[in-house]
């Protein structure tokens, strides 16, 4: 993410909302002062989202149905930061919702929130308090805790997937795989092998398109030798995107079918948006969350990766 840090948006600077927002956003009315929308509320959430993503799609009705219901009785608003490509699409998009927004001219204070949050992925919600401080960059999962206390996520979790349990590779991915031949046994396939990365993508997400070429080449110079494989975790919208999508593939799959499985995986690692790439040992055990930042050092080599803008 480009764009050099606002006032109060480095990282490491405790921040005022006006600090971090600036003097005005945008409402449903127009341009409306900082300080005077923020006034008694206790927790401000601010939501990365774009029209062309599908995940956003789906979890913003979900978000406005919470705000909807509870965001005035928890004392919560909403700040939309667009990854729109255009001010039109921003505009109809935008139409849809019932909070604040950032104006869509201001992409410095966009990218300058995204850096500052380490977003990576949309769509995301990061909570900040009345001060500014940081409250959690998990707010998508952790959303029943500030609106409501109903689950958004649905599904009963797998062997091994809960959060905090410590799982075998085959707890983890169940007994097959899918290979570029077709199934195989998840024990075979890591047979001998010291990292394992999961990589969660969708071909209809562009800045997947851009990392698994990437990432692909990587793993065909450097996988073999240094004991790693990668782990394909779809969320393509069907069956004939996913297979065409793993097709450019030179990696392991989670069978499209086991959607289950796909999503307890992004529930444990807490991926909140793609392309993400987590890395486990040979034990299972959590190397890192920050696979794609590190994928230079993780295959010893270096180039350039690439980031939501």
């Amino acid at each position: 993410v480009e764009g050099a840090p606002l006032k109060g948006i480095a990282q490491s600077d405790p921040a005022s909302l006006i600090d971090i927002f600036g003097e005005e956003l945008l409402s449903k009315s127009g341009q409306v002062k900082t300080a005077e929308a923020f006034d008694g509320k206790q927790l401000v959430m601010i939501y990365f989202s774009a029209h062309w993503c599908p995940p956003c799609r789906g979890f913003t009705p979900k978000l406005m149905a919470k705000y909807n219901a509870s965001a005035a009785a928890n004392s919560v608003e909403i700040v939309f930061v667009s990854s729109d490509r255009d001010e039109a699409a921003f505009s109809d998009y935008y139409s849809e919702m019932p909070w604040l927004a950032v104006p869509f001219e201001d992409r410095d204070r966009k990218a300058s929130l995204s850096a500052k949050y380490g977003v990576r992925g949309i769509p995301s919600l990061i909570v900040v308090d009345a001060d500014g401080n940081l409250v959690t960059t998990k707010g998508r999962s952790e959303l029943d805790q500030y609106l409501g206390d109903s689950a958004i996520v649905e599904g009963a979790p797998l062997k091994g997937i809960a959060q905090s349990d410590p799982a075998s590779l085959i707890d983890i991915f169940g007994e097959e795989l899918l290979s570029k031949s077709g199934q195989v046994k998840t024990a075979e396939a890591f047979d001998g092998k010291q990292l394992v990365m999961i990589y969660f993508s969708a071909h209809w997400c562009p800045p997947c398109r851009s990392f698994t070429p990437l990432l692909a080449q990587k793993y065909r110079a450097g996988a073999k030798a240094r004991g790693i494989e990668v782990i394909f975790v779809s969320s393509d919208q069907d069956n004939e995107s996913f297979m065409n999508y793993h097709s450019e593939m030179p990696w392991l799959a989670v069978p499209f079918a086991d959607r289950a499985r796909a999503q307890l995986l992004g529930q444990k690692y807490g991926v909140r948006g793609i392309p993400s790439l987590i890395v486990l040992d040979a034990s299972g055990n959590l190397v890192t969350t920050e696979g794609r930042a590190e994928v230079n050092a993780l295959f010893g080599a270096t180039s350039s990766c690439c980031t939501i803008s």
